[in-house]
């Protein structure tokens, strides 16, 4: 019993002696001195923080070289589409081109006006939708307008200011195609809900043909829609290299 009681007394004693006198640590402070000492003493904070935290100036000089990569590549674009962009100008304006244009650079669409006999032609014309060899392989075969591009146009004709016929059309390279046909009241809101006829299809057919050539006497015929086309394209050119420029300066600031 003696000599049992000896060796639980003497063995934390030679623990001690071992360490040399310092307390015993559990597990959690050993594995988190090494961190206190490399943060927060002085002979190895600044070694800790350079470990786990790479300088301000590393991250902008990488920053910086990635824009650089970056412009190389927008500054390759641009040249392509100035390259490109040499063969696509509209040479003149066919003859009897009886509207006004009204082109916004950095916009989608471009207006045409003209009056007609106390009526006021307005059309505003979008970007034309171009279909490609690929889209072609995949059309439908009995739709024979499916593989041809278009150009979407709003026609609207109004007389003062009352309410005014609204065409939404649109045009292929030898026909003007009628999508449909609503009147617009000046005192509709948006929340109002107005009746907008019946699709443009249903119609009698010598009323549809009445129609079309109602538009026609117009100003909406193919010659100023194939000219519009071409126009739209070039536009979309023009555009485009714009919007690459502002991407370059915005990225070059």
């Amino acid at each position: 019993m003696a000599i049992s009681r000896f060796l639980r007394r003497a063995a934390p004693m030679a623990a001690r002696a071992v360490s040399g006198g310092a307390p015993c640590r559990n597990y959690r402070s050993v594995l988190l001195h090494p961190l206190r000492g490399s943060v927060g003493s002085s002979s190895g904070g600044m070694v800790g923080r350079n470990y786990l935290f790479a300088p301000r100036a590393f991250f902008s000089a990488a920053a910086a070289a990635r824009d650089q990569s970056l412009v190389k590549v927008i500054e390759s674009e641009i040249k392509c589409a100035e390259e490109s962009d040499e063969g696509n100008q509209v040479e003149e304006f066919p003859e009897e081109f009886p509207f006004e244009i009204q082109d916004n650079p950095k916009t989608q669409t471009v207006t045409l006006k003209r009056d007609y006999q106390g009526e006021v032609i307005t059309v505003e014309v979008s970007m034309p939708n171009l279909v490609t060899g690929e889209d072609n392989n995949d059309a439908d075969d009995n739709d024979e307008s499916s593989d041809q591009s278009c150009l979407p146009l709003v026609v609207s004709v109004s007389k003062g200011n009352g309410p005014c016929l609204e065409f939404g059309c649109s045009a292929y390279p030898d026909e003007v195609v009628i999508d449909s046909l609503s009147v617009k009241e000046p005192s509709t809101t948006e929340d109002q809900l107005a009746y907008e006829g019946p699709e443009f299809s249903d119609l009698d057919e010598n009323l549809q043909k009445a129609f079309h050539k109602y538009l026609e006497i117009r100003g909406i015929t193919p010659s100023t829609t194939n000219f519009l086309h071409e126009y739209m394209i070039n536009k979309d050119s023009r555009e485009y290299l714009d919007w690459m420029k502002s991407l370059k300066e915005f990225i070059e600031k």
